[in-house]
């Protein structure tokens, strides 16, 4: 498990973050509605090899999940965008998960599947030039919910790809993401995630999952985002740090959160302020899909002449987060020329 736990130090190096591009043809097809254009797989190429050639990139990401879909693709100038990454210090990764469905018997809830087929498609993927893996399972708040048994479904299934992953030579990323949607307040958020991170960490020990060889990706503690009362970001940083400390193994090398609908500055904003106060022995960093992508995409507009534009903006926008991972960001920053 060496080469696993070097990895996934790499993976929340000092400064640095994951850019995920992992998404979904629904997903990026709603991206491209917002700019009007067709999400074919042409422009979905396009859009990724604006990202992926970002100069600069690599100062501020360590690593980017891919989809299905762009694993098989390449760059512009014919090289396999696993192999593009690679050369610049980049880990290439891969979504295995195939989305969350309904929970039978469990209105309101969902579980992710994706686990049939799932070790010949890591090899497939290992194969590929990928060195680690991202399983998301979705928590929803609510009347009821979530229950015990639907925490503890997807918790089993995160454990059953985090073990599988490893066999193959790659690093899982565990993603329990606990959703904003809702009224909630700060403290039920912190109660939902609490459970659902006990439930994790236990079924990845029944498991056998090395830790040190793991990252988990999860959501920050915050109030829901129809809550009348919204806490503030000083409040969040705080309640996260204290939930991580409840919860989480000192052997996990790092946290890498989701920005879930976070705006942009928002997301750094938190992130900034939790690496500004004591927050235990892991690496606190980013793995932010839209709250990195969104400027870029906005500037590209899928316009060749806009290329550029939107690689600056991308470079900005890590650049902040980057800042964000020691505490040095300031909201000054924000205004500085991309």
């Amino acid at each position: 498990m060496t080469d696993l736990a070097s990895t996934a130090r790499a993976l929340v190096a000092k400064n640095k973050g994951i850019l995920a591009a992992d998404e979904s043809f629904p997903t990026i097809e709603k991206r491209f509605k917002s700019i009007n254009i067709e999400s074919t797989e042409e422009n979905r190429r396009g859009y990724r090899d604006m990202l992926f050639g970002t100069p600069g990139l690599e100062e501020y990401i360590s690593g980017v999940i891919l989809f299905d879909e762009t694993i098989h693709q390449s760059a512009s100038d014919g090289t396999p965008f696993p192999k593009a990454l690679e050369s610049r210090g980049i880990i290439p990764g891969i979504k295995v998960d195939t989305g969350a469905k309904d929970l039978a018997l469990f209105p309101g809830e969902k579980v992710t599947e994706g686990l049939d087929g799932l070790r010949g498609r890591l090899e497939e993927y290992y194969s590929l030039g990928a060195r680690f893996t991202k399983w998301r399972a979705v928590i929803t708040i609510g009347d009821g919910i979530p229950t015990k048994f639907g925490v503890h479904a997807n918790g089993h299934a995160l454990a059953r790809f985090a073990a599988l992953s490893q066999e193959a030579g790659l690093v899982p990323i565990v993603e329990p993401e606990v959703l904003m949607d809702g009224d909630h307040s700060i403290d039920r958020c912190y109660e939902v995630t609490n459970e659902t991170l006990t439930a994790l960490f236990a079924q990845l020990g029944l498991h056998r999952v090395s830790l040190e060889g793991t990252l988990l990706k999860t959501n920050m503690v915050l109030s829901g985002k129809d809550a009348a009362e919204q806490a503030s970001v000083e409040e969040v940083a705080r309640r996260t740090v204290e939930c991580l400390g409840e919860t989480v193994p000192d052997e996990i090398p790092g946290v890498v959160f989701l920005s879930g609908g976070q705006s942009d500055e928002l997301a750094t904003a938190h992130l900034n302020a939790m690496n500004r106060i004591d927050h235990g022995p892991w690496e606190l960093s980013f793995s932010y899909g839209r709250a990195l992508q969104a400027p870029s995409i906005e500037a590209w507009k899928g316009d060749e002449s806009n290329v550029e534009a939107g690689r600056r903006a991308l470079y900005h926008r890590a650049k902040l987060n980057g800042a964000a991972r020691s505490g040095s960001y300031t909201p000054d920053m924000e205004n500085e020329a991309a």
